[in-house]
C-alpha cells in the first residue's frame, strides 16, 4: 500500500534524486580535474604558487557552502553588463550551472588536501629507492606514487562523495530543483511533514549505497594487502626458556 502523499509527489521526489545525482556527479568529477593542478601547486617548492594555492584551499574550505553559492549566483549578477559582453551570462543566469560551479570549486579544495595528504604519506624511502633505480620523476609518480597514495586518499574521497550528497541540499536555496527543493515545493502544496521524511529516507538509501559501493572498491583495491598481511609469520610472543 503506497501512501497518498507519495502517490501524488513520489515521481517529483525521484526526478529531484536524479538532480541531485547529476549535480554531485558533475561537481565532484569537475573538482577531481581541478584538484590535480591544485595539488601540484599546494606540493610545489614555489613560494608564490603555493601561497596562491593555499589561500584557494583556506578560503573554500573555511568558508560556508552556502555564502559561496550565494556569492556566485546572486554575486555574479553584480557583474552582468561584463558578462554579457564576452558571452557568458547564458551560462550564470542558470541556477543550475551556478550550483555546479559553486560545489565543483568546493570539492576541488578538499579533493586537493585528500591528494596532497596522501601523496606525502608515501614513505620517503620509496622515492629515494626508486631513484635509486635511475627511474625518471614522471615514472617515479605513476608507478610508485600514485598507487599508494590512492590507497589512502580512497576513504577519504568516499567521504567527500557523501557529504556532496547531503550539502547538494542548499541547491534547493537558489531554485535548483534538487531532491531536497522537490521536498520544499510538495510541501508548500500539501502542508504534510511526511514528505520530509521520506526525503531523508532517500538521502539515507542513497548514501548507504555509496558506503557499500566503496566498501566493496575499497576491499577490491586492497586485497592484496590483506593478502600479504595474512601470509607474513606473526611473531611468538612466549617467553624464552633457558
Amino acid at each position: 500500500m503506497i501512501p497518498d502523499l507519495l502517490q501524488r509527489y513520489g515521481r517529483q521526489l525521484l526526478e529531484g534524486l536524479l538532480v541531485t545525482l547529476e549535480l554531485v556527479s558533475i561537481s565532484i568529477v569537475l573538482g577531481a580535474l581541478l584538484a590535480v593542478p591544485l595539488t601540484a601547486a599546494r606540493l610545489s617548492t614555489n613560494r608564490l604558487i603555493g601561497a596562491i594555492a593555499f589561500g584557494y584551499v583556506y578560503f573554500f574550505r573555511g568558508t560556508p557552502l552556502l555564502a559561496q553559492i550565494f556569492l556566485v549566483y546572486y554575486g555574479v549578477g553584480q557583474f552582468r553588463p561584463a558578462l554579457e559582453s564576452v558571452g557568458l551570462w547564458g551560462f550564470f543566469r542558470d541556477a543550475f550551472n551556478c550550483a555546479v560551479l559553486t560545489f565543483t570549486l568546493n570539492t576541488a579544495a578538499y579533493q586537493a588536501e585528500i591528494y596532497r595528504g596522501a601523496i606525502r604519506s608515501v614513505e620517503r624511502g620509496q622515492w629515494e629507492a626508486a631513484r635509486a633505480l635511475g627511474i625518471g620523476r614522471l615514472p617515479l609518480l605513476y608507478k610508485v606514487v600514485f598507487p599508494q597514495a590512492a590507497l589512502v586518499a580512497l576513504r577519504p574521497l568516499g567521504n567527500e562523495i557523501i557529504l556532496m550528497i547531503k550539502g547538494a541540499a542548499i541547491a534547493s536555496i537558489v531554485t535548483v530543483y534538487e531532491l531536497m527543493g522537490e521536498t520544499r515545493l510538495a510541501f508548500s502544496r500539501s502542508f504534510d511533514l511526511t514528505i520530509y521524511l521520506y526525503a531523508a529516507l532517500l538521502y539515507l538509501v542513497l548514501v548507504e549505497a555509496i558506503r557499500r559501493l566503496w566498501n566493496r572498491l575499497e576491499a577490491r583495491l586492497t586485497r592484496h594487502i590483506r593478502r600479504d598481511s595474512r601470509q607474513e609469520p606473526t611473531a611468538d610472543l612466549a617467553p624464552a626458556t633457558l
